[in-house]
């Protein structure tokens, strides 16, 4: 095992074929919402788009419409609260704070831009979320046919923040 500059050795072989094995684009949400917005008479995206600062994953340009579909893990989910890694937690720490900053300056970028951006996190596509997530990025989507949207952040199928507030200090009290 061989470690770049600045990237701790993984702590086993198998540990480094499963953080290989992890993708950047073309991810099973990704997918699942691609199958949507297809289902929903949406075609005409871009996947990854260059001229979109960001490159998100999937963008209307005729609609100037961009969402992304983050991994929980990766992008540290503000509603499910994935676990940390254990091992090297600086590295991670910092990882984890670099995507977050990459997140915010491709979201500000594109509203700057006049875009307005949906994020979808990985969590609301579950089995019990799925259909009233999809539902509210199709109409978003389709909303932006309309007419131009005002440029904004989304986030789709997410709870208020005073809902959200509520339910994390619930799960805080009853780890203690």
């Amino acid at each position: 095992m061989v470690a770049r500059a600045g990237v701790p050795a993984a702590s086993s072989e198998a540990t480094r074929h499963v953080m290989q094995a992890n993708r950047s684009k073309n991810t099973k949400p990704e997918l699942k919402v691609r199958a949507a917005l297809r289902a929903a008479g949406l075609t005409g995206y871009r996947l990854h788009w260059k001229k979109a600062p960001g490159r998100p994953d999937i963008c209307f340009p005729g609609r100037r419409v961009a969402i992304f579909v983050h991994g929980c893990f990766w992008h540290r989910c503000p509603h499910c609260s994935p676990s940390r890694p254990k091992t090297h937690p600086e590295f991670w720490e910092a990882k984890f704070e670099r995507n977050r900053a990459r997140d915010g300056r491709d979201c500000a970028l594109l509203v700057s831009s006049g875009w307005t951006v949906v994020v979808v996190w990985e969590c609301r596509l579950g089995r019990d979320r799925f259909d009233a997530t999809m539902s509210e990025i199709v109409d978003q989507v389709r909303r932006a046919a309309d007419g131009p949207l005002p440029p904004r952040v989304v986030e789709a199928g997410s709870m208020s923040a005073w809902r959200m507030r509520e339910l994390r200090v619930r799960r805080r009290s009853r780890r203690s």
